[in-house]
């Protein structure tokens, strides 16, 4: 009898996962401020992830999920469904447009800054990972439960998406680090 060869997970993502325009979370009918989320999943080496997947999952502009359990008093937007996903292209790269969430409630009464919610999908990763994004230069920052949680300030800039403008729109640059020097902060929940 002979032994199966060992195998690494994926990559099978684009083939069964990922259907064009999932990483385009917003219409003309969408309330908020416009954003585009773009950057890399790099390996441990520093080297470009060519078949990674990203899912977000984020409040709407006024700080609700469209979910069932998000009983707070704001406003739904019925054009904002808060999910989506995208695959990372030869280089590595992965990109959404969408909307600047709102404030969500935090444990104890407490508000956490605007964020997305991040799951990451990678060739070799039996589990995937989760993380967030936060926004450069948002006030809350400072006094978010989950961020304040990630005591290192290095660390905690893994978690912090800079803000850059392109062609008069605004574009938040959110590297993605599985291993090694500057990893990105991943959350074991």
């Amino acid at each position: 009898m002979q032994q199966t060869p060992s195998q690494t997970v994926g990559p099978f993502f684009a083939f069964g996962l990922l259907k064009k325009g999932e990483n385009v979370l917003v219409s003309d009918a969408t309330k908020g401020e416009r954003i585009r989320i773009e950057g890399r999943v790099l390996d441990g080496e520093g080297q470009p992830m060519p078949d990674a997947m990203i899912e977000i999952w984020q409040a709407n502009g006024y700080g609700r999920y469209n979910h069932p359990e998000d009983k707070q008093e704001k406003p739904l937007d019925p054009s904002f469904k808060g999910f989506g996903r995208a695959g990372t292209d030869q280089n590595g790269v992965y990109w959404f447009e969408t909307i600047k969430p709102g404030s969500v409630p935090g444990p104890d009464n407490s508000v956490q800054a605007p964020h997305l919610n991040v799951i990451v999908f990678a060739r070799g990763m039996l589990l995937h990972a989760f993380t967030r994004i936060y926004f450069e230069g948002e006030a809350a920052n400072k006094s978010d439960p989950v961020l304040s949680r990630v005591e290192d300030q290095g660390r905690r800039a893994t978690l912090i998406a800079r803000r850059e403008e392109s062609g008069g729109k605004i574009l938040y640059r959110f590297d993605i680090r599985l291993q090694g020097e500057n990893e990105t902060v991943f959350f074991d929940i």
